[in-house]
């Protein structure tokens, strides 16, 4: 609570999961509210998923300008950069770092420190020997663990952490619904039946699957998911070596927004598509509408909606009229959102892929096709 900004350098699985805590628990006023809607923790910044210029300028821009107006805690504004990295060689991530590293150097108005999240051998990471070179602090990426899986680790951890997020909760959460499926017979295992039917509608022809979260705040689980989905499963051969192919294509969608942008195409289009639905049972907000404009009486229509029914009824609409024509789709409800079910819910989402990628006979661990592009992205910058 003594910084006053981090900044997160980190893409993929080292992004995305971090992105989904900070969305769902600190959101998008969080960096431009008082320091006590805050309650005393820092602002927080993303950069690294992406080579762009202007959006290291754009952070960068904002940091100084949060410096030189003196809007710290401290007589110097200071800025935590958390690089993360499993292989400590990331491109996008130590670009990022090396940039912001730079910058933070030069300006007399800041005091930079310096967190490096990284494999922590010697041997495999870079990040980590420098971070030993300059004494900064070490979290680790344990072996065996992916970044689409790492959100339960210290990469996802540490950004809960830096929010005032109940770290405590959301690992419980993981825990009991690990524990349950694990016990439960198999058709009673929700993980395993998800698995089931969409391996089963797989193979019915639908090689899309439409995330869609019934709230803003569920933007950036459905980009997590997209990654977790597509990383694990989208595999050219199984585990016998024959050619499948496997996998489906994810969408990221927000209800009630994308229902007028995408649901045509899911209603009317290719039967090739499954909607996986996302709400929240309570969101603890009652938003009741009245008519500011006395004597229209067009606006009387709208006087005494409850927003949270409306948005309620607009994903049952959406899902009877898929059923109405025979196109799959499935809802999952939390009863609440807070980390003890966010933690049940991400961890449901693993071990879907987890089991599914059992039923295809493909291993949802690995990533070849990423290793490849990577080889020749590489090869051709070190020539430029």
């Amino acid at each position: 609570q003594e910084i006053d900004a981090v900044v997160f350098l980190g893409v993929g699985g080292s992004y995305l999961g971090n992105k989904v805590l900070f969305d769902i628990f600190a959101g998008s006023g969080w960096n431009v509210g008082c320091e006590k809607s805050r309650h005393g923790y820092p602002r927080v910044y993303f950069s690294g998923n992406n080579l762009d210029v202007d959006q290291y300028s754009e952070v960068m821009d904002e940091v100084e300008y949060l410096a030189t107006h003196r809007l710290g805690k401290n007589e110097q504004f200071r800025v935590l950069l958390v690089p993360i990295s499993k292989s400590g060689t990331t491109l996008e991530t130590l670009a990022a770092f090396s940039y912001f590293y730079e910058q933070c150097q030069k300006s007399s108005l800041l005091q930079m420190e310096v967190a490096v999240v990284t494999d922590l051998d010697e041997d495999i990471s870079p990040l980590y020997n420098l971070a030993k070179e300059n004494v900064w602090q070490c979290f680790d990426i344990k072996e065996g663990i992916g970044g689409r899986f790492s959100v339960f680790t210290d990469p996802g951890l540490v950004t809960l952490s830096a929010i005032g997020g109940d770290i405590e909760a959301f690992l419980c959460g993981a825990r009991e619904l690990d524990e349950y499926c694990k016990n439960a017979v198999s058709a009673e295992n929700p993980a395993l039946l998800n698995a089931l039917l969409k391996y089963l509608v797989g193979r019915q022809g639908c090689d899309i699957e439409v995330f869609m979260g019934y709230s803003s705040k569920f933007k950036a689980l459905g980009e997590w998911y997209v990654q977790l989905l597509a990383e694990s499963l989208g595999k050219r051969h199984d585990r016998d070596g024959k050619l499948v192919n496997y996998g489906r294509t994810p969408v990221v969608a927000v209800g009630s927004t994308d229902m007028h942008a995408q649901t045509q195409q899911h209603q009317d289009g290719r039967r090739n598509k499954i909607i996986q639905f996302l709400e929240i049972a309570d969101t603890g907000l009652k938003l009741k509408l009245s008519n500011p404009f006395k004597g229209n009486s067009f606006f009387e229509f709208y006087k005494g909606l409850e927003l949270d029914k409306a948005l309620k009824i607009a994903l049952a609409a959406n899902e009877e009229a898929l059923a109405s024509d025979g196109r799959y789709s499935d809802r999952y409800v939390l009863p609440r959102l807070n980390e003890y079910y966010l933690g049940q819910l991400l961890y449901f989402l693993m071990l879907s892929i987890a089991y599914e990628g059992e039923l295809a006979n493909v291993d949802a661990y690995d990533q070849p096709g990423v290793e490849a592009y990577k080889k020749i992205m590489k090869s051709k910058i070190w020539q430029v």
